[in-house]
């Protein structure tokens, strides 16, 4: 999708801003123009000091993923990528019309400890990474002529500080705010629709006015609705604002036959918001929102729009594989639209705020999204317990010691942000925070003192009694802080921003949360890998509404799902395979996903996309009998579980299978078919080996064995036409080079995905041989990054040379400022691949 806002910016060469609008309110991008400095510097916030040899970095900017992946003052846990101290500086103009106006920087995102100077004066600091603030830097600015410096100071020394890769640096967008003395503060106009029906809708817009001036303003706050540039309502109110006062104001606009917003037509509508004082409009603020309804239902689930449907959903971390946490918006485009194609209609933004492009993408495509918070409180999450790491406790120190001074300003910060945003239908205080607290585990009879025989967490309901939880929980000690009451207050501090949601948190011990007070303070309960415990807890809490927050990408996550109308769905652990959370060198990180670190789609991604689609379904995935899971059973002619109850007890990932045909002749191979389908026909070359049903086979795979011969093995419903087909490949002979557009924006934003597959003489795709592959690149483009997707894959990502995996590999490439046309070409051996053009307008 093309960003038109950017048809309008102009680049400014000394201040490096674009600015995207140009009435009473002016919001520049101040992404361009920065310099960067790896490495300390203390006198580096001060006006004077001389960056003039620091590098060009333009925002959103990750510095972890510009180096190589090393052992060296690194670990799993944070994707073997190297932290420490970054310093951002940037000089900019301010134009002479702006000196009785007011000027703010607003920061979507800094990572991590982020310290902020303008022209040597200290405006504060942000210790949370995933907050979005600001400060207003009126008093500090000159105007005309005399520059203006801001300095940005970055501090991750601490390299262990996460449980997954969170990047480093200024790694979110970047703006410049200027508007009249009476205007609408930041997030500071609020859009609910709490009557809906296809008839008529009510929107309730509350608008916060302030007034910097010292005496009073008599102004008219102008309200109008659009949709697709068409006004449909409005409202007009006069109001008077005390000298640096404040008000807030109501306003109720109808919308006759409105188009309503759910996930096949996520229809947007504008409010703009004009504040005019003297006949003149002096501020001016534009924000996008959806008009639906939705609720959860203790008994029947989820609804929208009135409609019972299931949340299928994934959890995403925040990278983008090569790009890092600074990801492009058309890197989340194409991994988003991936996910949307295999049927997923949800997303939690597992353990932390996301990005408020995120959020906008999410809610034109047509999302729902549960946004998180936190994944630790007062207690931490130990790195080096969780992933066998020999590292000072320092430098695993993150957010738990700030949380108790910062936690009710970023949880306010986030949902003040993103309270506007039609996708969002949750707002989650936490992540699985009960396994920090000892007092929560050794009451279950899972672990520890009380842990009862063989029971498993995972498999089985609570051995003991909820009363005889209750009586071991109450006789352990407490600890200095208490879940509920954090939980209290979190849930408290949301409420006061939004009623319009419920709050939700992922419980990873709901047995003793449900009655210790945790779940009391939420108004849905998430279950984190919990689906044997279901009925337990509709049976013993029935008033409570129960959901899949964190679950395996399995069959067996998802058959409750469907069996169970109290429970609304499900979110995979996850959509896409992230950095961070390794336990060993070499491996990058989690391959949890339903797509791979380059955003290919993996086979259970494939077993999803049948679940989740009406439309028939048919994949094939192949492995030696050996190295699979099944052994073949001689009286039930039929391949079974090698290990009793393997495929209902299988976590995270997927079984090692392959999506190719080619092994050694007579080879015993375990042929795995994901389908929707009732019966499928296996054929190899055109004869057939037979006809399973899905009925039969509880784990919801169709399982054949048959002997390896060259050629072509299909899948085909027996009941309808849909097949699917793979086939012995030879020797690499050809590159087969694809671009994702044919042409861009000269904006410095747009992207484009080159995806390369090594295929033979006939084009059929090589997925068992590899190649070391090397892009020459030429024309208007900046290089983000090669990917082959592989966990255990640790190349370098800024380079232009890549080793392929399952024979595929990806390129990423930026549009600069200037036009003109991008070519590339891959090269591997003797092969070469066409040259592919893209234009750049």
């Amino acid at each position: 999708m093309k960003q038109l806002i950017f048809l309008v910016l102009v680049v400014s060469l000394f201040a490096g801003c674009q600015s995207v609008n140009q009435s009473a309110r002016t919001v520049d991008d101040f992404n361009f123009g920065w310099k960067f400095h790896l490495g300390d510097e203390v006198d580096a916030y001060k006006l004077e000091y001389d960056s003039k040899d620091w590098r060009n970095a333009q925002l959103p900017h990750d510095w972890s993923v510009e180096h190589s992946f090393t052992q060296e003052n690194t670990g799993g846990a944070t994707a073997f990528l190297p932290a420490g101290i970054g310093w951002y500086r940037k000089s900019f103009a301010m134009p002479v019309a702006a000196t009785n106006k007011i000027t703010r920087i607003e920061f979507d995102g800094v990572y991590t400890n982020s310290e902020v100077w303008i022209n040597g004066h200290y405006l504060g600091k942000r210790p949370f990474g995933y907050a979005p603030f600001a400060y207003d830097l009126t008093a500090y600015l000159n105007y005309g002529d005399v520059k203006n410096v801001i300095a940005v100071k970055v501090d991750r020394s601490a390299y262990l500080d996460s449980r997954w890769y969170p990047g480093s640096g200024i790694y979110r967008n970047v703006k410049l705010v200027t508007s009249g003395k009476v205007h609408i503060p930041q997030w500071g106009t609020q859009i609910t629709t709490p009557n809906v029906s296809t008839d008529k809708a009510k929107v309730h817009i509350v608008t916060d006015v302030k007034n910097d001036l010292e005496e009073e303003k008599l102004i008219v706050l102008k309200t109008t609705v659009y949709f697709q540039n068409k006004e449909i309502g409005g409202q007009e109110t006069a109001l008077s604002i005390s000298g640096n006062g404040s008000q807030k104001v109501n306003q109720k606009i109808e919308v006759l036959s409105p188009n309503l917003w759910d996930t096949q037509n996520p229809n947007l509508y504008r409010l703009v918001s004009e504040v005019i004082v003297d006949k003149n409009t002096i501020d001016e603020v534009s924000n996008t929102f959806g008009i639906r309804s939705f609720k959860f239902d203790k008994d029947s689930g989820f609804y929208l729009n009135g409609t019972n449907m299931l949340l299928k959903g994934v959890c995403l971390h925040h990278d983008g594989g090569m790009v890092g946490a600074a990801v492009p918006r058309g890197v989340w485009e194409r991994r988003l639209k991936t996910l949307k194609e295999a049927g997923c209609n949800a997303i939690r933004t597992a353990h932390n705020p996301a990005s408020s492009e995120f959020l906008d993408i999410c809610d034109e495509m047509g999302f729902l999204v549960q946004e998180e918070a936190f994944d630790e409180w007062q207690n931490p999450k130990d790195k080096r317990n969780n992933y066998n790491q020999e590292a000072e406790e320092d430098v695993t120190k993150g957010y738990t010691n700030s949380f108790e001074e910062w936690a009710e300003r970023d949880i306010k910060s986030m949902v003040k942000r993103d309270q506007n945003h039609p996708s969002i239908i949750m707002w989650s205080i936490g992540n699985e925070i009960e396994w920090t607290f000892p007092n929560y585990g050794d009451a279950t009879g899972y672990w520890g003192k009380n842990k009862v025989g063989d029971v498993n967490y995972y498999w089985d309901e609570p051995p003991f009694s909820v009363e005889k939880i209750r009586s071991n929980f109450q006789n352990h000690p407490q600890g200095k802080y208490q879940v509920a009451e954090t939980a209290r207050n979190l849930s408290k501090w949301v409420k006061e921003v939004d009623l319009s949601r419920p709050v939700t948190a992922n419980l990873v011990i709901p047995s003793v949360s449900n009655f210790s007070g945790y779940a009391d303070a939420l108004d849905v309960v998430g279950l984190s890998y919990r689906q044997a415990v279901y009925d337990y807890c509709k049976k013993n809490y029935p008033d409570k509404v129960f959901l899949g927050t964190e679950n395996w990408t399995r069959w067996h996550e998802w058959k409750p799902v469907v069996e169970k109308k109290f429970i609304s769905g499900i979110f995979l652990w996850t959509g896409i395979n992230y950095m961070g959370e390794s336990r060993a060198w070499p491996k990058r990180g989690s391959s949890s996903g339903l797509l791979d670190f380059a955003g290919f789609k993996k086979p259970s991604y494939q077993m999803f996309k049948t679940l989740w689609n009406d439309e028939p379904q048919v994949y094939i995935a192949t492995q030696l009998v050996s190295k699979s899971p099944y052994k073949w059973d001689a009286k039930l002619h039929l391949l079974v579980e090698k290990e009793k109850d393997w495929a209902s007890h299988q976590k995270w990932g997927w079984q090692e299978v392959n999506e190719h045909w080619n092994y050694s002749i007579d080879d015993s191979i375990a042929v795995e078919v994901y389908t929707n389908q009732e019966k499928i026909e296996l054929f190899l070359n055109d004869k057939s080996m037979g006809i399973q049903s899905l009925a039969s086979n509880e784990d919801h795979i169709i399982k054949f064995m048959i002997p390896y011969e060259k050629g072509k093995l299909t899948a085909k419903a027996v009941d309808g036409t849909e097949s699917y087909s793979i086939q012995t490949a030879k020797e690499v002979q050809k590159l087969e080079l694809l671009a994702d557009q044919e042409e861009v924006l000269a904006n410095s934003y747009d992207v484009i995905h080159y995806t390369l597959q090594l295929t033979d003489k006939n084009g059929i795709p090589v997925r068992n041989q590899e190649l070391k592959v090397e892009f020459e690149i030429t024309g208007p483009a900046r290089l983000l990054g090669v990917d082959n997707g592989s966990s255990s894959s640790v190349q370098d990502y800024q380079t232009n040379t890549i080793t392929t995996a399952n024979g595929k590999c990806l390129l990423i490439l930026q549009s600069t400022f200037e036009k003109g046309t991008i070519k590339v070409k891959a090269k591997a051996k003797e092969l070469s691949s066409p040259e592919l053009e893209v234009l750049v307008n």
